[in-house]
């Protein structure tokens, strides 16, 4: 079975119609969550059947799509809209429960505290079946002011991870400070996240905690070689910061590093073969969210970007239980509720 681990709620156009209504009444017109009709979704579902076919993928982890998440917009509005879309989401999964899972959009709120997503993750879990969540390192949008994911803010919900025993899906949402696009702004945010998460030794705190980091894990892999010198030369540095000096971390950055998990959702068969090499096999799960930014046509190859199981196939230094973690059974360590 091909599993990919990262993807996105494809739900027909009246949800974001009745997200606009919302969003021009901050969130006053809560009771306008549209109830599209199961026909209706069914029937928009059908293009992402045909593209998950195309390209042999058996099953998705679906979570709300980041960039339409609006969490720099204020409580009352990211409450109502991550239930509405959170509902959307479990709505595509019971249409189609061989094809798809749930994965929990999170309500989080810069300035607040985590521990305000609690309600709709348990609901999300425990009421609609999901089996893991998404969490955003800067909710405020490249606006500022939010914890890297090594502070002891974000520790609750690390905590109440490992009581559900469910992973996360690490993955930056919108931008709004005119510096970078959204896609610059997940590079940036996972790569942060990543190794604040190194610098506090969070995974050697929480040892049963499971991190997917999307799109490869941001730049970290590609540029370990910088990490791994800082790490030896400058054993000390950032020691001022929180994360420096809650650091309980021993080992080699490797070691580190390779307590994480990494989706392939790279869109480059280069940069694929790069991070098995540095993270290894045991770390890597098929991810490529289709359909989505990296469904265009490659006109070097003639397939999408995002159709990166023919390059995996492909890449000879791997052996067949290589391609099976990649593709199935890191997937089946991480996640319950996957079909046979």
């Amino acid at each position: 079975m091909i599993i990919d681990v990262h993807s996105h709620l494809w739900a027909p156009p009246e949800l974001n119609s009745n997200g606009m209504n919302l969003l021009g009444s901050d969130g006053s017109y809560s009771g306008m969550e549209p109830r599209i009709p199961d026909e209706r979704f069914v029937e928009h579902l059908q293009v992402l059947f045909k593209a998950l076919d195309l390209v042999g993928t058996d099953f998705q982890m679906v979570s709300p799509r980041p960039f339409t998440m609006l969490h720099s917009r204020g409580a009352r509005l990211v409450d109502v809209w991550t239930r509405w879309t959170n509902n959307a989401v479990a709505q595509q999964v019971r249409l189609a429960p061989d094809r798809f899972i749930g994965m929990a959009g999170l309500p989080q709120v810069p300035g607040e505290p985590i521990e305000r997503v609690f309600p709709e993750m348990d609901r999300c879990i425990r009421e609609l079946g999901f089996n893991s969540v998404l969490i955003n390192p800067d909710p405020s949008e490249g606006l500022g002011g939010v914890p890297a994911m090594g502070d002891p803010y974000w520790y609750p919900l690390y905590e109440r991870m490992c009581e559900y025993d469910v992973p996360a899906l690490i993955h930056a949402a919108s931008c709004c400070n005119g510096r970078e696009t959204y896609a610059n702004h997940f590079i940036t945010e996972h790569s942060i996240a990543l190794l604040s998460m190194i610098k506090a030794g969070v995974m050697q705190r929480y040892p049963k905690l499971k991190i997917v980091v999307a799109h490869g894990g941001g730049s970290v892999p590609y540029q370990v070689g910088r990490w791994r010198a800082e790490r030896g030369s400058f054993p000390d540095l950032g020691k001022g910061s929180v994360e420096g000096r809650m650091n309980q971390q021993e080992g080699t950055f490797d070691d580190a590093l390779r307590c994480f998990h990494f989706d392939t959702c790279l869109h480059s068969p280069l940069s694929v073969e790069l991070l098995i090499k540095v993270v290894g096999t045991d770390a890597v799960c098929f991810g490529t969210e289709r359909l989505g930014s990296g469904s265009q046509i490659n006109d070097a190859t003639g397939r999408s970007f995002d159709d990166m199981k023919p390059d995996i196939e492909a890449m000879d230094f791997l052996s067949k239980d290589d391609r099976y973690k990649i593709f199935e059974g890191n997937a089946r360590r991480l996640f319950t509720g996957l079909p046979d």
